[in-house]
């Protein structure tokens, strides 16, 4: 018989693991006819809830799990670096999750939390919506968030203002005479990579720069995406004289494309990215960057959430907004 999980019940029932769990434990949050159809489909599948689970949850498995979009991307690095630093410093101990950019996925890792697998779980930049991982705290998991401000009091985040940060690019480039700059976006549903746009819109309003369209063009955070995206852009126009990438991966691939077109940087075309990552210092010329301070992303906010488990110190302190800074380096100055 096939081993079936609390994932394969909500899954069919349309509703989310947490809501499943909810039902198991006799929650009065599950409005009766959803709890019905959840229980159908327990009897349908004949599911079999994790006893030991039940027994273990006044226990400590003493672990974080930490789900990123893509483990291969190099924003990734420092920021688990931080909160497995501060995790080992506390005696706990870190389980990386690899998403691989799928929804999905995120929502089974989530189970982790429901089967008490581990003590508590930190998502960086996930696509689930506030609603979606309200949800789980609201049932007494354990969550944290870094990349985006969650407005749940039990959800304790860590992140930049992407609006701000967006902003001192675009400032940085407009001081230089620059009118026609290209945006490179990350993922569609990337809350970061949302609000990165919203502030390059944003700030060209306030630089008297007219928004086109044509100049916008979706990277999807990656070093490919990146230089698909700019190959499409050039094919199209050739005018732009600057281009903003909204992380440093796609600042790359745009790297790569200019060399096999003969585009030399900075001289035809400035480029400036975000996170600051090592490669962008082993480029030619180096590459402008904002810094975010992702160590101390993953470094306070494990820290807070270790400590909401532990006689909550933090109590008065959830949201945690760091500063970005603009590193300027040759690739988007002229003269240096």
């Amino acid at each position: 018989m096939k081993d079936i999980k609390i994932i394969d019940v909500a899954k069919q029932a349309d509703v989310s693991p947490a809501t499943v769990s909810r039902v198991l434990n006799g929650s009065k949050l599950v409005n009766v006819k959803t709890r019905q159809r959840v229980m159908q489909v327990i009897r349908e599948l004949e599911y079999i809830p994790n006893n030991m689970g039940k027994q273990l949850r006044c226990r400590k498995a003493m672990t974080l799990a930490v789900v990123v979009s893509d483990v291969l991307a190099s924003y990734y690095a420092e920021i688990i670096k931080g909160i497995e630093n501060m995790a080992n410093s506390l005696n706990y101990r870190v389980l990386i999750c690899d998403a691989q950019n799928q929804r999905q996925k995120e929502l089974e890792f989530l189970s982790l939390l429901i089967n008490h697998t581990v003590d508590a779980l930190i998502m960086v930049t996930p696509s689930l919506s506030d609603e979606e991982l309200s949800s789980y705290a609201d049932d007494g998991y354990h969550l944290g968030v870094i990349g985006r401000k969650v407005e749940n009091p039990r959800i304790p985040c860590s992140f930049t203002d992407n609006i701000s940060l967006a902003r001192d690019v675009v400032f940085h480039l407009a001081e230089q005479g620059h009118r026609k700059i290209a945006f490179l976006s990350g993922y569609m549903s990337a809350t970061d990579s949302i609000k990165r746009l919203e502030g390059f819109i944003k700030a060209l309003e306030e630089a008297g720069i007219p928004l086109e369209q044509s100049l916008i063009e979706n990277g999807d955070f990656s070093e490919i995406g990146g230089y698909g995206a700019f190959k499409r852009l050039r094919s199209q126009r050739q005018d732009f004289t600057a281009v903003f990438t909204a992380n440093d991966e796609m600042a790359l691939g745009v790297y790569k494309a200019c060399a096999e077109l003969g585009i030399s940087i900075p001289e035809q075309l400035v480029v400036v990215g975000v996170d600051n990552i090592r490669l962008t210092n082993y480029v030619v010329p180096r590459i402008s960057s904002m810094e975010q301070p992702l160590y101390m992303l993953g470094s306070v906010l494990a820290e807070k959430l270790i400590d909401q488990m532990n006689g909550n110190r933090l109590a008065d302190k959830r949201q945690f907004k760091l500063e970005a800074e603009l590193i300027v380096k040759e690739s988007s100055c002229m003269q240096i």
